[in-house]
C-alpha cells in the first residue's frame, strides 16, 4: 500500500511557504479562512449510523388510571455488512412497510387495480385516519395499511392482529358498497336505454376460446408430423399384419406318415 496523501490538507501551508519564497505575489483570499476554519484530519471513516425502527403505541401502564403513548424500539439483528458495503447509505425503515407487506402478500389482486401515482392534493399526508374512506382519496390497499397504523398508534392496548382483522373488515364492506353502486348504476343506465358492450370476463373468454381453437390445429398438425415420421421409420404396418395372419409353414419331420401317402 502506499503512503497516505496529505497535499489537501496542506494546501494553506505550501501557499504560505509558496509566498514567502516570492514565487507567487500575494496569497489567494481564502488562506485566512483555511486557517480560521481548518478542514478535519480524521483520515478513518466512520460507518454510517444505523437507525432503529420505533414504533408508537397506547398502553395502560400498572398504576395509572389512563393509557399513556409508550415509543418501542425494535431491534433486529442484522447480519454484518461486507467490507465493501460497509459505506453505503443506510437503509430506511419504517412500519408501514412491514404492514405493507402484510397486507398485499394476503391480497396480491389488490395489484392489478390501476393506481394514480399522480399526488391528488399537497395534504395527501394530513388525512384523518380514524376512519378508512377519506375525502379526495380512492379506496385502495394503502387505506388499510394507513388505517390499521391508526389503530396501533391510537387504540389503547391494540394488537397487530386485531387491528388488521378491524381494517380489512371495514375496506370489505366499503369494497362491497362500492360494487353494489357500481352495479345499480348501470342498471339504472340500461333502463334508459344506454349500451354497455361485452364485460371484461366475456372478452377475457372469447380470447381464451380463439387461443384455444388455434391450439388444437396446431396439436393436430404436429400429431400427422409424428405419425408419418414413426411410419417412415418402422415400414409398413398392413404387410406385416398380413404376413403375420397367414398359417405356419409346416416342416418335414412334423408331416405325418399317413399326409404323405
Amino acid at each position: 500500500m502506499g503512503k497516505i496523501n496529505l497535499t489537501a490538507l496542506r494546501v494553506r501551508e505550501t501557499a504560505l511557504k509558496q509566498f514567502a519564497s516570492g514565487k507567487i505575489k500575494r496569497l489567494p483570499q481564502w488562506v485566512d479562512v483555511v486557517g480560521d476554519v481548518p478542514p478535519p484530519e480524521a483520515l478513518i471513516r466512520k460507518p454510517p449510523i444505523q437507525h432503529q425502527l420505533v414504533r408508537q403505541r397506547m398502553k395502560t401502564i400498572p398504576g395509572s388510571s389512563q393509557p399513556q403513548t409508550v415509543f418501542e424500539v425494535q431491534e433486529k439483528r442484522r447480519k454484518p455488512k461486507k467490507a465493501s458495503r460497509m459505506f453505503q447509505p443506510v437503509e430506511l425503515r419504517y412500519e408501514e412497510d412491514e404492514l405493507r407487506q402484510e397486507f398485499f402478500r394476503d391480497h396480491p389482486w389488490e395489484l392489478a387495480r390501476p393506481r394514480v401515482l399522480v399526488e391528488p392534493t399537497k395534504n395527501r399526508f394530513q388525512h384523518d385516519w380514524s376512519r378508512m374512506k377519506q375525502p379526495g382519496k380512492r379506496l385502495d390497499g394503502e387505506s388499510v395499511v394507513q388505517r390499521q397504523l391508526w389503530l396501533l398508534n391510537n387504540v389503547p392496548d391494540m394488537t397487530k392482529s386485531a387491528a388488521y382483522d378491524i381494517a380489512r373488515r371495514e375496506f370489505y364492506r366499503l369494497r362491497l358498497q362500492e360494487d353494489i353502486e357500481r352495479r345499480i348504476a348501470a342498471e339504472e343506465a340500461e333502463a334508459t336505454g344506454a349500451q354497455f358492450g361485452p364485460s371484461m370476463l366475456e372478452v377475457g373468454m372469447e380470447l381464451e376460446n380463439k387461443q384455444y381453437e388455434l391450439w388444437k390445429d396446431w396439436a393436430k398438425n404436429e400429431a400427422q408430423i409424428l405419425n408419418q415420421k414413426f411410419a417412415s421409420l418402422s415400414g409398413a404396418p398392413e404387410l406385416a399384419n398380413e404376413n403375420d395372419e397367414k398359417e405356419p409353414v409346416k416342416s418335414f419331420e412334423s408331416v405325418e406318415p399317413e399326409e404323405l401317402n
